[in-house]
């Protein structure tokens, strides 16, 4: 930022320089060359009233004179014509055919004819640039001839030249107090942004341990930084909050829960069998409620912190769940396959990939009918590593897709159970992933749910041992429990 504004500050001062010293330099060069013209048209005036007076009494040996010295005075060139354009005196020699010519020369021209002429031309004498300025001899009101000096503009040159570099220097010399003073100003400004950036850095990670500046800057970044430091404060206090809600919930809501059903089991025996129905739908929506509280308790345990994304192995996680789920699918009649190629590793928050497809597994498992196949597949695209998970199922039109990762919501056509928190989980954490989650109509019927993630180093391999092949049944893997007999929450969540 201190070199944008420092650009912004120097750019102005150049253009505000230009527009000034530009003008005034043309300006300055104008006016020294018509003093110089001024100051011609008197030397030549003067010569020319001399010259009157000496053709007049005859007197051509004063004219010499006369012309030298002035032309050794001013530094120049000064000749005088009769009214012929035939040579009377000369402070310089002129071969014949210069002389010959005098009277074809513009300024001498229009001297002959009465007017005086001035031209900046280059002279025919030494072939330097001059500036030549030639009048009239009159006397009595008879042209008796003309006179033609040229005074080298090299120093005239010379003035300008260094009025030019006067002002170059000048302007330069500005440019540096300028930029002295807009990189100061600029530090100024910019020191307490740079920590306010940093500030916000630091509390994006979850912590604000350094809070930023209030006295420095200017009084709108002091305020600025006084309004974040209280943002962060309060962001801090509230994140702590939900933090220890998080934890002590865990245990305050659990207890109950787990004697609450303990209890509800501990019934059955006593109670009639035409009080069966009410004892089993307790006891399921008990279930329900435990289930409830610990998607709760997810969403709060990702909220409550800055989660990074790491590199994990996409096709080991989905070899464990796909084998883990076989035996809960097997029971249903449901088959569950794994496609694809190998696709390597992504970027995602550890434990979300696992947590994704027990989610979105347990989901098609809910409305999968008997003899159907929910299929887990895996492509890697250029944009990035992608896991589908697809069902035969009911499937959802635009507007339950639409909403299906809001929070509590249930398709109108779901099986009773759910929470209604699954996929907004399934949501948050591929998000926290730095990936996307799509739900799209299943060709042939049903729903496909899309995962999509940022590869890492995708592997090169030909198969996945210990996965069948899609033709045949998958087994379960060795040491794998299936959803029911290894605890994990199977029905959680729900569409």
């Amino acid at each position: 930022m201190t070199r944008r504004l420092l650009t912004s500050y120097l750019t102005l001062a150049a253009l505000v320089l230009l527009c000034l010293e530009i003008p005034l330099g043309y300006v300055y060069s104008r006016a020294e060359q018509d003093r110089a013209t001024n100051a011609a048209h008197q030397e030549a005036e003067s010569v020319s009233d001399f010259a009157a007076l000496s053709i007049a009494y005859g007197r051509p040996e004063e004219l010499d004179k006369q012309v030298a010295a002035c032309a050794e005075r001013i530094g120049g060139q000064i000749l005088v014509v009769d009214s012929k354009g035939a040579l009377l005196a000369t402070s310089h020699p002129l071969v014949p055919e210069e002389q010959a010519g005098l009277a074809q020369l513009p300024e001498i021209s229009a001297a002959l004819l009465g007017r005086s002429g001035a031209d900046v031309s280059t002279s025919t004498v030494g072939g330097v640039n001059s500036l030549s300025v030639a009048v009239p001899v009159q006397h009595d009101g008879k042209l008796q001839g003309a006179v033609r000096l040229a005074i080298p503009t090299e120093a005239i040159a010379g003035d300008v030249h260094r009025v030019w570099l006067g002002l170059g220097l000048g302007g330069i010399g500005v440019l540096v107090a300028v930029a002295t003073v807009a990189f100061a100003l600029a530090r100024w400004i910019g020191r307490p942004i740079l920590e306010l950036e940093r500030a916000a850095h630091t509390l994006a990670g979850g912590s604000l341990a350094t809070p930023a500046s209030v006295t420095t800057g200017p009084p709108e970044i002091r305020s600025l930084a006084v309004t974040f430091n209280r943002t962060a404060a309060l962001l801090e206090h509230l994140l702590a909050s939900q933090s220890a809600f998080a934890g002590e919930a865990s245990h305050q809501l659990k207890t109950p829960l787990a004697a609450l059903r303990l209890r509800l089991d501990n019934l059955e025996i006593d109670v009639p069998p035409h009080l069966r129905g009410n004892l089993t739908a307790a006891m399921t929506e008990t279930e329900r409620l435990a289930r409830m509280v610990e998607g709760l308790l997810a969403l709060a345990r990702m909220e409550e912190k800055a989660l990074t994304p790491e590199p994990v192995d996409l096709d080991r996680a989905m070899e464990e769940r796909t084998a883990a789920w076989h035996g809960l699918y097997e029971q249903h009649g449901v088959r569950l396959l794994l496609l694809g190629n190998p696709i390597g590793s992504a970027l995602a928050v550890p434990g979300a990939v696992e947590q994704v497809l027990d989610n979105l597994l347990s989901n098609s498992l809910r409305v999968a009918p008997m003899g159907s196949v929910v299929t887990v597949s895996r492509r890697l695209r250029a944009t990035g590593s992608e896991l589908h998970v697809t069902d035969q199922g009911p499937g959802m039109t635009a507007e339950q897709r639409r909403r299906a990762f809001d929070r509590f919501w249930r398709a109108p056509n779901a099986p009773k159970g759910g929470t209604g928190l699954g996929l907004a989980l399934v949501q948050r954490l591929t998000l926290a992933s730095g990936g996307e989650a799509l739900l799209l109509p299943a060709p042939g019927g049903g729903l496909k749910a899309v995962i999509r993630l940022q590869s890492v180093m995708p592997r090169r391999s030909s198969g996945f041992p210990g996965i069948p092949h899609p033709r045949r049944r998958p087994q379960v893997a060795a040491g794998v429990g299936t959803g029911a007999g290894s605890g994990m929450d199977t029905g959680m969540v729900e569409r």
